[in-house]
């Protein structure tokens, strides 16, 4: 097991930060971590550090105590944290230079390393170049490169897309992926919901200190009772069409536009084919169809109450 964290707890004077919380992260997933601001994620981040001590409860980091085996753990984890991490006095090269030697790094194979981390984030030709002078979305690539200079097993990624461009954005999902395909464990969070939808293995959403939700992607949308939706477009549909369709058991509502029909059904209980009969049947010609099904966003809403950029 990669993670294991068994009945933590941590308080902040009164206020209960980490609620009794477990979780088993299993090597070679990667892990979306969602939760509003203020759900206790950066604390239990922190806390799988070191950074933070807790109050009650057992962290285990590849199946070692991390109190016990702290100085061992750290040199098989690498962070990207929220807020950059770069000397912008130092060059490209000399930032990642500094952390290979931070974990260990000696010689020829911490001068390999460092040129290998600069190429896998696409920096090598800026290498000689002052952070000073990147974008947004080239500083993320060096904190990225930071992290994995030393190879860990498991690298932590605190909202590493934040500010930054799609073109970078995209840079740097791919990267996740194919860090996770070298076998690397991925904790992954973000407040651009369709990223973690879109790369994660697993998915836990937090809240109020504690894991309420916990599964694949698929797993996590059967949680909720959704309709599911579909547009049909039709020109000029009429009332009649619309009074046929409603028949239908499955349908829970329908609405017309001057050339779609949008109707809304139980979920798992898709009318399309009864739709498509009933168009075809009155005459009217079937131009297109679009379904749309519940996302991520619908279950984190619903479980929380809250939207995930929510303050």
């Amino acid at each position: 097991m990669t993670v294991q964290i068994q009945d933590l707890v941590k308080r902040y004077g009164e206020d209960l930060a980490i609620d009794h919380l477990s979780l088993k992260i299993v090597p070679g997933e990667i892990f979306g971590l969602l939760g509003p601001n203020g759900a206790g994620k950066t604390t239990l981040i922190n806390s799988m550090l070191g950074l933070t001590k807790v109050q009650g409860g057992e962290i285990q980091l590849f199946e070692k105590n991390l109190n016990t085996y702290y100085d061992q753990i750290k040199k098989d984890v690498g962070v990207v944290p929220q807020e950059l991490a770069i000397y912008e006095d130092l060059t490209a090269y000399e930032n990642v230079d500094l952390f290979a030697g931070l974990y260990g790094l000696k010689g020829r194979d911490k001068k390999e390393k460092v040129e290998e981390a600069l190429a896998f984030v696409g920096l090598s030709d800026r290498k000689k170049q002052f952070p000073k002078k990147f974008s947004g979305g080239m500083k993320r690539r060096l904190n990225i490169a930071m992290a994995i200079v030393h190879q860990p097993k498991l690298v932590i990624m605190d909202e590493p897309t934040v500010g930054i461009d799609p073109q970078s954005r995209n840079q740097i999902l791919e990267s996740v992926r194919i860090l996770n395909q070298r076998g690397i464990t991925i904790i992954y969070t973000s407040h651009y919901m369709e990223e973690v939808e879109g790369i994660a293995s697993n998915i836990g959403i937090m809240d109020k200190g504690r894991i309420i939700a916990l599964g694949t992607n698929k797993e996590l949308k059967e949680l909720i009772d959704f309709e599911e939706r579909g547009s049909f477009t039709v020109e000029k549909p009429g009332l009649e069409l619309q009074e046929a369709i409603e028949k239908i058991p499955s349908v829970n509502n329908i609405s017309l536009s001057e050339d779609h029909l949008s109707v809304r059904w139980k979920k798992g209980d898709s009318p399309i084919g009864e739709i498509v009969k009933i168009i075809t049947d009155q005459g009217y010609t079937l131009r297109g169809v679009t379904v749309k099904e519940p996302n991520l966003e619908q279950v984190f809403l619903t479980l929380t109450g809250k939207s995930l950029r929510d303050g």
